[in-house]
């Protein structure tokens, strides 16, 4: 395991962070196969800009995330806020009262080495400690619907070809005793 910090962003670390997200989408994106979707790759880099802004801004009131850091490194980050419109919508507002993980990436350079895993669990000791028990995330990647169902079982919801043919939306419902 790496000596990773993980601890809540800065202001200085926008930067590096937006450079981040841009990589780390990127190279989901490739490694899914729909690399030359250059219009989605940039939609979901500004959702995680904005994301990240309403964190910044609010002091993690609307958006809060936690970054992993290695020799000054961004190479993780994970986030939790309201449940976003897709979930929303698809589960007809019934997840509307959870919290929704997001933005949970690894820097390709890194994945396979326990960041993930680390981010996840300072993320459940945060809910837990704001009295939160229960959360909703949701993929459309299919790299990560394999580990989110290695991790938490199917899931609750599975859109078909949300995305397109064979491309699936799924959603999960958690509840985070038991996930430590």
């Amino acid at each position: 395991m790496l000596a990773v910090e993980v601890r809540r962003p800065r202001f200085e670390d926008r930067e590096q962070l937006n450079e981040f997200f841009r990589a780390v989408i990127t190279d989901t994106f490739t490694k899914e196969g729909i690399g030359h979707q250059l219009h989605e790759i940039n939609e979901e880099i500004k959702v995680k800009r904005k994301y990240l802004n309403n964190d910044i801004e609010s002091n993690g009131e609307n958006r809060y995330f936690l970054i992993a850091f290695y020799d000054d490194k961004i190479i993780g980050s994970i986030e939790y806020g309201m449940a976003n419109e897709v979930i929303k919508n698809c589960t007809n507002n019934h997840y509307e009262s959870l919290v929704e993980i997001g933005t949970l990436f690894v820097h390709p350079d890194y994945q396979r080495n326990g960041v993930g895993n680390l981010l996840l669990k300072e993320m459940y000791e945060t809910l837990r400690n704001n009295g939160i028990e229960e959360f909703c995330l949701d993929s459309g990647y299919k790299s990560a619907q394999l580990i989110w169902k290695k991790k938490f079982g199917d899931p609750d919801i599975v859109l078909k070809d949300y995305w397109g043919k064979n491309y699936d939306h799924m959603i999960w419902r958690v509840k985070i005793r038991g996930q430590e």
